[in-house]
Order: C-alpha cells, then sequence, then structure tokens
C-alpha cells in the first residue's frame, strides 16, 4: 500500500490507499506535507476520524490556506502533516439518507477505539537497549514503533486505516485529533501527562471545559500516541531501568463544538488558534513580536474524566433541556425533563437532576429517548467513575 506523491515540495499531497474491502472497489486517505520531513517540532493534525462530525474538516480548509502561504513563505521551521478527511470508510456510510460514520458498518466497532498497543508492540525492541541520553531514547523507542508499523500486515480495510493514521502521526510531538458532539461547547479531553503541553491550544481555542485521565481506556487514536510514552517509562522503571525518557509526544481529542456547527466564521476562528499554537510550539517563525501574542486566559478548570457525569434518563419520552451546553450546573439542578405524553398526569414529567456541580459541555441531538438513554455529561471537580471512562 504504497503511498503516492501528487503534489510536489515545499507541500506535499499524499494518497495513501487502502485495502480493499470488495471487489473494484478501494478508498484512499489523502495526507499533505508542510515542511522538511526531518524538522522538529512535528504536529499532526486530522479531522473527523468520526466521519459524521464535520466541524473540523471545514478548520482544516481554512488552516491549509495559512500553512501553503507560511511553506511558500519560508516561516516553516518545524514540519505540519494535516488528514483533513481521516476517515474515507466512514465518510460513506449513509443509510436512509443519514450519515453513520462512528461505527464501521462491518466489525460494528468505533473508528476511534481498538487502535493496536505500541508499548507492547515496540517493548520487545528498546528493553535494554536505551541509556543515559535522552534524545537518543526518543529516537530509539520512535525507529521501533516505525519498524512495528511497518511490518505490520493489516487483514481488512478498517485496519489498513488505523495502520495508514498511525504511520503518519506515530513520531509527532504533537497530535491534534479534531472531533465535535452532537451539542457540546468547545471542550478538549487529553492525558494527564500531556496536559502541560496541550494547556497552550486550551486556552487559544477558548476551550470551555478539559477533561483530564491518565487512561481512559478503549485504545483510542490519540492515546495510544501519547500514552506509549509514559506507559513505557512506567513499564522501564518496573524493569529497574530507569533512564530518562521523556513525554515526546502531547496528543488531544478536541471536540469543535456539536455536528451542525460548521460554518467558516468558527472555522476561521478555530484554525486561527491553531495557527497560533503552531506559533507558539516555535512551528512557524512569528509574523509580530511575541509580546503582541501573550496567551489569552484558560476559561475553565482542567477537571478529572473521571469526574464527568453522563446524564441519563430512566424512563422514555420526549427530551426537553432547561440548560443548554456550557451553563455550569449545581448539584441537584434540573438539567432537562422527559416527558410521556400518554401517561397519567402524575407521571408524566420526569426530571433528570445534576448529581455533580460543573459545566455541561454536551448533550445529544435527538429529542426522543429512550429508558436508559444517554442525554448529556457534566464535567464535575471530583473523580468518582473508574473503568473505561469513554462513552461508545
Amino acid at each position: 500500500m504504497a503511498s503516492s506523491t501528487v503534489h510536489a515540495s515545499p507541500v506535499q499531497r499524499l494518497e495513501h490507499p487502502l485495502l480493499g474491502a470488495s471487489l473494484g472497489s478501494q478508498k484512499t486517505l489523502v495526507s499533505f506535507h508542510y515542511g522538511r520531513p526531518d524538522a522538529r517540532p512535528k504536529v499532526y493534525i486530522q479531522a473527523s476520524l468520526h466521519a459524521d462530525e464535520l466541524p473540523g474538516m471545514l478548520v482544516c480548509h481554512h488552516l491549509r490556506q495559512h500553512l501553503e502561504q507560511a511553506a511558500l513563505a519560508g516561516r516553516l521551521s518545524g514540519q505540519v502533516v494535516l488528514v483533513p478527511v481521516a476517515n474515507p470508510l466512514g465518510l460513506a456510510q449513509r443509510l436512509n439518507h443519514k450519515a453513520l460514520g462512528r461505527f464501521e458498518f462491518d466489525t460494528g466497532e468505533n473508528f476511534n477505539r481498538h487502535y493496536p498497543d505500541l508499548v507492547q508492540a515496540v517493548w520487545p525492541a528498546v528493553q535494554g537497549h536505551l541509556g543515559a541520553d535522552a534524545q537518543a531514547n526518543v529516537a530509539a523507542v520512535r525507529q521501533a514503533a516505525t519498524a512495528w508499523l511497518n511490518s505490520w500486515q493489516p487483514t481488512s480495510e478498517l485496519e489498513s486505516l488505523r495502520r495508514e493514521l498511525l504511520l503518519l502521526a506515530h513520531d509527532a510531538d504533537r497530535v491534534l485529533d479534531l472531533h465535535c458532539d452532537a451539542q457540546a461547547a468547545l471542550h478538549l479531553y487529553t492525558e494527564e501527562a500531556c496536559w502541560p503541553a496541550i494547556e497552550p491550544l486550551a486556552r487559544l481555542l477558548g476551550c470551555q471545559a478539559v477533561l483530564l485521565a491518565k487512561d481512559s481506556g478503549g485504545g483510542p487514536f490519540d492515546e495510544r500516541l501519547s500514552g506509549l510514552w509514559w506507559q513505557l517509562k512506567e513499564k522501564l522503571e518496573s524493569a529497574g531501568e530507569d533512564w530518562p525518557l521523556p513525554q515526546a509526544c502531547a496528543s488531544t481529542t478536541v471536540e469543535l463544538r456539536g455536528e451542525a456547527e460548521v460554518s467558516h466564521a468558527l472555522a476561521q476562528q478555530d484554525a486561527q488558534a491553531i495557527w497560533r499554537y503552531l506559533e507558539h510550539m516555535g512551528v512557524l517563525t512569528r509574523d509580530e513580536p511575541t509580546a503582541s501574542r501573550a496567551l489569552p486566559a484558560l476559561p475553565c478548570a482542567a477537571t478529572p474524566l473521571a469526574g464527568s457525569q453522563t446524564l441519563r434518563t430512566t424512563l422514555p419520552g420526549v427530551l426537553v433541556f432547561l440548560a443548554r451546553p456550557g451553563e455550569r450546573v449545581r448539584r441537584g439542578d434540573v438539567v432537562a425533563e422527559v416527558i410521556d405524553p400518554s401517561a397519567p398526569a402524575a407521571s408524566r414529567v420526569h426530571r433528570v437532576l445534576a448529581e455533580v456541580d460543573g459545566m455541561l459541555y454536551a448533550t445529544v441531538r435527538e429529542r426522543y429517548v429512550c429508558a436508559g438513554g444517554e442525554i448529556g455529561k457534566i464535567a464535575g471537580a471530583t473523580p468518582f467513575r473508574t473503568g473505561d471512562l469513554l462513552g461508545a
């Protein structure tokens, strides 16, 4: 599955053919490359891994214009790899005129789960071979990850997509995975070890909620990349090899509000925030004095993903929200009502209450819910959940 170059330097457009799932059918992943392939820092940005979450695609459209101008002007001191359509498989999935891009039809698997465990993949190659030079250790781990990914022979279309995305991103210093929720305030997820490096991005985007976890479970794309480093460090220490190994990749899943919030104004705003983050990192040379580019204040405090309450209803009915994404609620507040218009008068309204103080950062789009259905999420400050912390 060799990649083909379609556009010349200083900007490259590469096509990555995927394994065909059926006779006469083959999909292609497209990536754009800005800057020298050996330049640092390297930032990898992708959009719409959940293929029905479209705001990130438009952000990439506007970001491409900035990056192309910067490349032509010689302003790139690092490199950026941009994948504006990260899931051509899910993008083609439609049923009864409705896009269904979160789960693969064939396996039922979430497109953003079940990525291979790179720690277990590289451990045999690096155990006993690292030393006192931190940067040499980083290079050795990246080389081992590259070798393992190159040796992986996918047996399905979905596996081939996962492999190509990891090959493009595995050696990046930063990974930005652009998603959105059904209806939401702008928020992001990141691992605890990544937060110092991702915090400036949260400021620039104006995130209204930040959810932190050490390991949220399920093997999502972003955490397989950043988790490699802190998990490998722990594994080395457990084996008595306490060599320096920095957190060489910081990754984040950025939730760009709701599915319907696809507008040039918002996309340009978000693209500009990412652009400023690239400047902050030193990927781009600045076009203004540093003093004029001070980071804005962070609109929220980071909270543990384990402290996020998933709101559910115990009864079916018509869903009416009394609070909107971006609003703070307190324990005991009525967030929504679920109304059964066919029930006796005394039982036709069921109230869904907040069980934690915090930000209502996401809600469902549907306005009819079944018993046990999820209706929203509140970012609370006190951890209370364990196990896999991500939804389906």
